[in-house]
């Protein structure tokens, strides 16, 4: 009768890290598998839906103030390459052109790509392909016909930066706008104040800021000119929080904690 030899300790603990090994190259190459989906779900998402965007200045105040948060609508304008999150807009084998391309209505909030810096920028839309824009002492002129602007108040604040200036609130309403928006004005006699006229050509938009004496835009020659469509983002449509980033001063305006604002 053949004895059967049982197999040395040695032998058991290496098949014992042999398995060991295996097992962790396995739960490797599952969470390598799982995170890689998620990264390209959230790219898609983030690239085709959805946009997170942070407000780092003031040109947009009153209806933006600095660090709110936002909701970007990513499909209201179609798509280009700078839809695509993370800077990857300039990988080279991205075409120019856009997909699905609409122009936007009058009065829209939108993101998009300064042509010149390449800096994301916020502003408002308030020149369509067609249009001639021009600003007299400060009050501005679509094709010609004056837009009114009814004084609201008169108040202090302090900057983002720390200065405190004095601003005018105007309540405003451009043709084809829903509802009017709050402005604010410095002066009526700043370097922006007597510019134009401007002809915005066949498939750009002028952009424009609500804090009218704070933004460079369409009407500075240090601004981002007459914008293509393409390089448009996306539309603003929700404020998701904001919080207040300045202390109560006595005579001095501070903005309110606002949450789910829709813009």
């Amino acid at each position: 009768m053949t004895e059967t030899q049982s197999e040395s300790p040695e032998t058991a603990e290496t098949v014992e890290k042999t398995e060991k090994k295996r097992d962790w190259h396995k739960i490797v190459k599952s969470e390598a598998k799982f995170f890689s989906g998620l990264l390209l779900f959230l790219l898609v998402f983030y690239t085709t839906i959805f946009g997170h965007f942070k407000i780092p200045s003031e040109s947009m105040q009153p209806t933006l103030e600095v660090g709110d948060h936002l909701y970007v609508s990513k499909f209201a304008y179609g798509y280009s390459k700078h839809s695509i999150p993370l800077n990857l807009h300039k990988l080279p084998f991205l075409g120019d052109g856009k997909f699905f391309s609409k122009v936007p209505n009058r009065g829209d909030v939108a993101v998009f790509r300064n042509p010149r810096s390449e800096l994301v920028m916020i502003k408002r839309v308030i020149g369509l392909p067609g249009d001639e824009i021009s600003v007299r002492k400060g009050q501005f002129y679509l094709n010609g016909e004056l837009i009114k602007r009814d004084l609201q108040d008169t108040f202090l604040y302090r900057e983002h930066l720390g200065r405190v200036v004095k601003v005018r609130a105007y309540k405003e309403q451009w043709p084809g706008e829903k509802d009017p928006h709050i402005i604010y004005e410095q002066t009526d006699q700043g370097p922006l104040d007597n510019v134009g006229p401007f002809i915005v050509p066949e498939g750009t938009v002028f952009f424009m800021g609500d804090n009218r004496d704070n933004s460079i835009d369409s009407r500075a020659t240090s601004g981002p000119g007459l914008v293509p469509l393409e390089y448009l983002i996306g539309r603003a449509d929700l404020m998701m929080f904001s919080f207040k980033r300045c202390d109560k001063e006595e005579g001095l305006y501070c903005p309110p904690i606002r949450f789910m604002k829709p813009l």
